[in-house]
């Protein structure tokens, strides 16, 4: 027999990228289907509210061929304060705002829509190796 290492290393390459970019894909829209429209915020350890959709928006994944990984989360929003936002949503914390000149500090409780959309997707994911490598 004769064994192609090259061969071989492409092939799992592949299937790598296609079954992590997959992964990617189902925790993605797991996160953005948890976060729901409506005007109050949502009770804390519960995924966050959508009141502009920009958040559901720019939830993304992407597959990272230098670590063959996928990162997969919300891409950081522009403007003073909102780059924070995703951030604080998953994990609570503090932040200080400053507007019409008066700074205050506010605390946020964790609102996690990440973390749980992957606990959720994980068990999937031996189902998607399963025979991706030909």
């Amino acid at each position: 027999l004769f064994f192609d290492c090259q061969a071989v290393i492409s092939k799992v390459d592949a299937a790598t990228r296609r079954v992590l970019s997959r992964f990617g894909a189902f925790v993605r829209q797991r996160a953005k289907s948890s976060i729901r429209k409506r005007r109050k915020p949502a009770p804390p350890g519960f995924p966050p509210s959508s009141h502009t959709g920009l958040l559901k928006k720019f939830i993304f994944f992407g597959y990272d061929t230098g670590r063959k990984s996928v990162v997969i989360g919300p891409a950081k929003l522009g403007g003073k304060g909102r780059g924070q936002a995703p951030s604080l949503l998953e994990y609570g914390g503090g932040m200080t705002l400053n507007r019409r000149g008066k700074s205050r500090r506010v605390n946020y409780q964790a609102r996690p829509y990440m973390g749980p959309a992957f606990e959720k997707e994980q068990p999937r994911l031996p189902a998607l190796w399963r025979g991706s490598i030909k």
